[in-house]
């Protein structure tokens, strides 16, 4: 195509390049860009980060399903002469859409250098940016907000975030800083409780005035915040406004490597081209090609870009409906819908309400201001959440090409298979007519995915009914469904069955019945979920049904009512604005200014962090002559290679080599305790995403796809996928780990009951913002090398590089600045990727850069490891536990990483907080197929007491007592031992259980909720409170030690370095708390610069919850060497200031420099002889939730939640809160959310956001309560602090346990009662598929072994 008719489709336009392009002309940050060569297929991210070096904005996902990228764009529009502002994913818009548009970035708004906006400083201070990889996208997201609307509701912030993820603060603090901005937080005017500001003290619990003395509440102070004035924004730049009134209707053409980008300026030439071109694409908000392009490698020579074109925008009113252009973005047919619902009498709205309805839970807002409602119906997708509405209702598609135009209804006929539509190749879609609806007729739409916000679909439904007037007999139905086929289907023969039948229960019978034959679905349809999505059919008509019953009653058509049980159904699910509360202890009031241990200092790097200021790894700035690597990685969980085929690849633009196990000059072994690992595969692969080689070229992009074109020739073998295959087949790694405390026959013998049970727990992605990167720069002599890693553990990532070059670990550097989240992810296996950059970057003697992306770190990395355990437990009637016989079997994956450790945990938590008498626990380590998996947040622990807590809730449901009561009885008590012979003191778990039971009202909420459920056959509450003990140390002994180093400079500031990383948890900024207090001089004199290699050696990985206590101890020590050293000169001067001093100490010759090293006094457990101490001490921590299950979908809402946590005397209590809230909204993901999916043959198939769903601003429990334990010293660390980090997660468990409790509430409902198997997370299928009824008895599930499945649990 290139060259042959491109050229004479051109019109004149302005000025062309030499290239056959035009000039691209954009603004960024009111810079003017005029770009001569732009490349079709490059995006705006790329532009900003490589071409402008403009790094605020953040790559996270690529995929538009994090909002790390989020960029505000601006547009003159003549038409309107309105400014339109938007926010959009940088990482979906096509730079090439961008000619004559105003960019924003995040560092186009504000700097700490000159001055901060209120947007970026409120953030910060209100403590809601912890590593910070999110924040500048989240900032945008408000700052665009703001720009369209300066009095925001509290409702219209949550809708700007729906395409924002953060997975380190748990939200909270981002809604509460941004609460400043909006009507109902604004300054109440000294309104507040005792005249003073509400933000000061509305949110406090009400607790009994003795307590009030030292307890604080507010984390920050909203007086102290810079005003915010709308008037102060920068403007629109005056030469683009000039540019964009003056230009001439022109068309554009930009050409590239492999695509040209063809942007007419009229209908008629856009249906010249389509005719010119047939296969070409018509991109307008690039949210599906762009997908395809990068994930499905879609090549697409030709783009046609309508976007501009007036008749594709023009929105009508005619007779019959709304008529929409098929280019309006889908925010801008909302707001055109809402506005029409609130002018035209309710019964002509529902089809617009329906659509309305859809698109609240449409992708995020920056894809809903950037995708065309043509683009979605075009796309086809079987789960689009729109086509069902406009096929239910009937819509008219106006369809048109150069000869002419027809329309044709939306029905069964349009969409002729999967992602195909009736369209001719040279047609395209011109509007579409969303038609009114009439006096009697009824339609209600239906979604139903994993998480609220921004999620694809499980199964998506529209119905529409017709009455004939004044009665209730059916004159038309249909009802429409997407994910029950390759298409979006219409339910034709229950329809048809239904028509001059009344609407009653005799009608649902026999719709259910039909359903459930109509909707069949293959046992191993792609999706999986079949009996649920079957079930959903049927519950989402059950609404309906129930729905319309009541309009009827509405309208005085005589139907049967309601009952008042089940109106709950019926009801449309409105979020509410979470409220929350947080407490801790205050300083005493005579403590001095200076010294700021204990208070709620802000994350040190917080305000660089809102203004993108802060540099992570792949922001240092490009060297002059680096290249970029990308991987190739295995395609078959376990095979021989026969042949590896480098030719293509080779040829491919800008690719430099391609590097292979023979490339490396020192050893190919490596692993971070075994070497049972190669860099590069050798042979023989063990798991899908097995690094085999690497492709060297001089751009991201050329690098990629050249990955893509190495050939590969396996010879399959069998492999081992789950814990089930690996039990069958005895696959295990030595040792297997066993743990017994007591006589468990005699343990047995004396229960009164014995009862087993098994549960299955999922695992989980880390999900860092930040993915894994790394940068090699070779120094050019001795083998010296220095690499910038986002890595937790610099020591080991410095031994194995040094390892596989072959050279001594003291010519390698390490330098970590920060990292975008760690969360365990990268303690051990960043190193998958540093060696093979490494072994790259010696080869060629050239800087080598590689950033993964999210769907290559989601496959290579590993995650959590999944568990299956099985029990059996002994108790007494009283509900007193007396044996436990537990297994746990954990997937460890193709080597054996860190997961002995992680197991041994497992078995160290295997009681959680209660105290039995003869137990033991086995561990096995199930080796399989997959990538290796790794330490995350919690290191097992958290699957350990998950077990304990499931047979302790069948325990109690066995019994029939509150689970409560029977949780309570088996506490531990001061003074006893645990299964590994450690006497527990300082116990404060009791103190944390009281303290939560009456902050929660336990025993209040109990009784609403007993009500509730007797009074609602359909939703359903629940309630639990669970404790957790967790045990602070390395479980290895010898990793139990930091290093210090503290400079004191002649003019007084202090640079302090030591061996732990800062990836968000605010480890730096705890530090400098330690030395400021210790030196007794004001934080500000103090700087971290970096972790190294070069400067604190042999460190410990940053992990195990015990950086602060190891590093704060060390760096304590240094700073007591130097005052000792400064102590003569202030005697001496005791009037003087610490200048003075350093000045004096100084001229005497004296060294202003000291290290301090600290080690963890008497550990050494050995689980061969069950004895040693194995932990410095615990970590204590109670949680109450509350739930509301909905029964026919499976759907939950997390209502409440109350943690008290003992954290000793918090040393920055914002931090201390930060990691218990963010922690638990991580554990909330792991046990409620979180589902990662694998093909039978060891594909794992969730990938990205898109389908792997964290948790999001919506999921935050309504009411959240947090409160730091007061006065409960610790005296084993730094002042008497506590290890945060990993203990929280694990409280999310109380949600897990609350969900069960609701479900166990619908089962009475069906006469079904006693305890039941609930694995890990409770995702709405599980909800829904363990609260039986008539509708899941209609929908039965294959037979396991007649099919196979589309994935299976690992």
């Amino acid at each position: 195509m290139r060259g042959t008719n491109g050229t004479q489709t051109r019109s004149q336009t302005g000025s062309q390049t030499g290239s056959g392009s035009d000039e691209l002309i954009f603004f960024v940050n009111g810079k003017k860009i005029i770009e001569r060569n732009a490349d079709p297929e490059m995006t705006l991210l790329t532009y900003l980060r490589r071409k402008l070096g403009l790094t605020g904005t953040k790559l996270g996902c690529a995929e538009g399903g994090c909002g790390a990228c989020t960029v505000m764009l601006s547009r003159y529009q003549t038409h309107t002469q309105q400014l339109l502002h938007h926010a959009v994913n940088a990482c979906l818009a096509p730079v090439c859409s961008l000619h004559l548009v105003a960019v924003t970035t995040v560092e186009g708004i504000g700097s700490v250098a000159r001055k901060l906006h209120p947007v970026q400083e409120r953030i910060a201070r209100a403590h809601g940016s912890q590593c910070g990889f999110c924040t500048p996208g989240i900032v945008m997201s408000m700052y665009a907000l703001l720009r369209n609307n300066p009095t925001p509701k509290m409702a219209d912030v949550e809708e700007a975030f729906h395409g924002n993820l953060c997975r380190c603060t748990g939200y909270r603090p981002i809604l509460e800083g941004y609460k400043t901005f909006t009507v109902e937080g604004g300054c109440c005017g000294g309104g507040g409780r005792g005249g003073g500001c509400c933000m000061a003290n509305g949110n406090e619990a009400e607790t009994s005035s003795e307590e009030d003395a030292d307890e604080a509440s507010s984390l920050f102070n909203a007086a102290d915040f810079a005003p915010f004035d709308p008037t102060q924004e920068v403007i629109f730049p005056p030469e683009l406004m000039s540019l964009t009134k003056g230009q001439r209707s022109a068309s554009l053409c930009f050409r590239g490597d492999r695509a040209v980008w063809l942007q007419p300026h009229s209908l008629d030439e856009f249906l010249r081209l389509k005719w010119e071109h047939p296969d070409a694409r018509v991109v307008v908000g690039n949210t599906e090609v762009g997908i395809e392009v990068k994930f499905k490698n879609m090549v697409y020579p030709v783009i046609l870009a309508p976007a501009f074109i007036p008749e594709l925008n023009a929105v009508t009113h005619t007779e019959a409906g709304i008529v929409f252009g098929a280019a309006c973005t889908l925010s801008h047919m909302g707001a055109v819908l809402k506005q029409a619902v609130e002018t035209l009498p309710p019964h002509q709205t529902e089809v617009f309400l329906a659509v309305l309805e859809q698109l609240r839970w449409f992708a995020g807002l920056q894809i809903r201001n950037v995708a065309a409602v043509g683009g979605n119906i075009m796309t086809a997708s079987p789960i689009s959440d729109l086509n069902p509405v406009f096929m239910a209702a009937g819509c008219k598609l106006t369809l048109i090409d150069k000869d002419g135009r027809r329309v044709v209804q939306m029905d069964d006929m349009f969409f002729t298979g999967y992602r195909r539509t009736s369209l001719r190749p040279q047609e395209v879609l011109l509007s579409i007519e969303i038609p009114y609806s009439t006096k009697t007729q009824f339609v209600s739409a239906f979604k139903q995915s994993p998480r609220r916000e921004d999620d694809i679909s499980t199964v998506t439904a529209a119905m529409s009914v017709t009455f004939t007037p004044g009665t209730d007999v059916v004159e038309d139905l249909k009802l429409s469904y997407g994910g029950m086929a390759a298409t979006t289907v219409l339910a034709k023969k229950t329809a048809n069955r239904l028509l001059g039948r009344r609407w009653g229960e005799e009608l649902l019978q026999e719709a259910c019945t039909s359903l459930a034959e109509e909707m069949t679905l293959d046992p191993s349809v792609p999706g999986g979920m079949v009996s649920y999505r079957r079930t959903l059919t049927l519950s989402l008509f059950y609404k309906f049904y129930l729905t319309v019953l009541q309009k009827l009653r509405q309208q005085g058509v005589n139907v049967e009512e309601v009952g008042a049980d089940c109106l709950s159904a019926t009801e449309i699910y409105r979020p509410e604005t979470p409220s929350s509360v947080q407490v801790y202890q205050a300083v005493p009031k005579d403590r001095s200014p200076d010294d700021v241990v204990g208070r709620p200092m802000m994350h040190l790097s917080a305000l660089k962090q809102a203004t993108g200021e802060a540099v992570y790894c792949d922001d240092v700035p490009l060297y002059e002559n680096e290249l970029y690597l990308a991987l190739v990685t295995s395609s078959k969980a376990h095979a021989n290679i026969l042949s590896i085929d480098t030719s293509a690849a080779e040829c491919m633009p800008g690719v430099v080599c391609c590097v292979f196990a023979d490339d490396i000059p020192g050893s190919n072994a490596t692993g971070p305790i075994e070497y049972d690992e190669t860099v590069f595969a050798h042979r023989q692969v063990t798991c899908v995403g097995h690094v085999i080689g690497a492709v060297v070229a001089d751009t991201q992009l050329h690098a990629q796809r050249a990955a893509k074109a190495v050939r590969i020739q396996y010879e399959e073998l069998q492999p081992v996928v789950t814990i089930q295959e690996a039990i069958a087949t005895q696959s295990f790694y030595q040792p297997i780990r066993t743990l017994e405390m007591g006589d468990l026959e005699a343990g047995f013998k004396q229960a009164d009951h014995i009862l087993e049970g098994e549960m299955h727990m999922g695992g989980q992605e880390h999900f860092y913002l930040e993915t894994n990167v790394t940068l090699a720069v070779p120094r050019g002599e001795d083998g010296e090398m220095e690499l910038f890693v986002s890595t937790q553990a610099a020591s080991k990532t410095q031994s194995l590089v040094a390892k596989v070059l072959g050279v001594p670990a003291n010519r390698v550097v390490v330098r970590v600045k920060r990292m975008g989240g760690g969360f365990g992810g990268k303690e051990s296996r960043t190193t998958i990727l540093s060696t093979v950059v490494a072994v790259a970057a010696n080869k060629l003697k050239r800087p080598v850069r590689c950033m993964l992306d999210r769907d290559e770190d989601m496959l290579i990395t590993g995650g959590r490891h999944p568990f299956y355990g099985k029990y059996k437990v002994g108790f007494l009637n009283s509900g007193k536990v007396v044996a436990l016989d537990v297994s746990y079997y954990s997937n460890t994956g193709n080597s054996m990483d860190l997961s002995l450790s992680v197991l041994e945990r497992a078995l160290l938590h295997m009681e959680n907080s209660y105290s039995i008498a003869n137990v033991r626990g086995r561990g096995f380590l199930c080796r399989t197929n997959l990538p290796s998996n790794t330490a995350f947040r919690g290191f097992g622990g958290p699957q350990g007491m998950m077990v304990a807590e499931n047979w302790m809730s069948d325990v109690a449901q066995s019994l029939g007592r509150p689970a409560e009561e029977v949780r309570r009885l088996n506490l531990y008590v001061e003074g006893e031992s645990t299964p590994f012979r450690q006497i527990l003191d300082q116990f404060t778990l009791e103190r944390c259980w009281d303290e939560c039971l009456s902050r929660s009202r336990y025993q209040e909420r109990r009784a609403a909720i007993d009500l509730y459920n007797r009074k609602n056959r359909w939703t359903k509450r629940g309630l639990a409170i669970v404790p957790t003990k967790f045990g602070i140390s390395f479980t290895a002994a010898f990793l139990n030690q930091a290093g210090a180093l503290v400079h004191i400079y002649t003019d007084g500031s202090v640079l302090l370095t030591h061996g732990g990383t800062e990836m968000g948890q605010g480890l730096h900024t705890k530090m400098i708390q330690v030395a400021g207090r210790v030196l007794g001089i004001p934080c500000s004199k103090i700087h971290i610069s970096e972790t190294s290699t070069n400067t604190v050696p042999n460190s410990s990985p940053t992990a195990a919850s015990a950086s602060s206590d190891l590093n704060g101890a060390a760096v304590q020590k240094a700073c007591e060497t130097l005052l000792k050293r400064l102590e003569p000169y202030k005697t001496k001067n005791p009037k003087g200031s610490w200048e003075n001093w350093v000045t004096a100490a100084y001229f005497d010759r004296v060294s202003l420099s000291a290290n301090g090293f600290y080690r963890t006094p008497d550990l050494g457990y050995d689980f061969e002889t069950n004895s040693g101490r194995a932990f410095n001490y615990f970590s204590y921590g109670v949680a109450c939730s509350e739930v509301e299950v909905d029964c026919l979908t499976g759907a939950h809402k997390n209502l409440s939640t109350t943690i008290v946590m003992d954290v000793g005397h918090s040393l920055n209590p914002a931090i201390d809160i930060g990691q218990v809230e963010g922690g638990f909204m991580q554990g909330l993901g792991l046990f409620t959310l979180e589902e990662l999916h694998y093909s039978p043959q060891g594909v794992l198939l969730t990938r990205g956001p898109g389908s792997y769903k964290i948790p999001a601003f919506g999921d935050i429990p309504t009411q959240l309560t947090v409160s730091l334990l007061r006065d409960a010293p610790n005296d084993k660390a730094i002042f008497a602090s506590k290890a945060v980090g990993e203990p929280p997660l694990f409280l999310a468990a109380s949600v897990f346990f609350a969900i069960k409790d609701a479900i166990s509430a619908a089962r009475a409902e069906s006469g079904i009662s006693g305890p039941f198997r609930l694995d890990s997370p409770a995702s709405a299928e599980r909800i829904r598929n363990a609260c039986c009824d008539r509708f899941t008895k209609l929908c039965p599930p294959a037979e396991p072994g007649t099919y196979t499945p589309w994935s299976v649990q690992v």
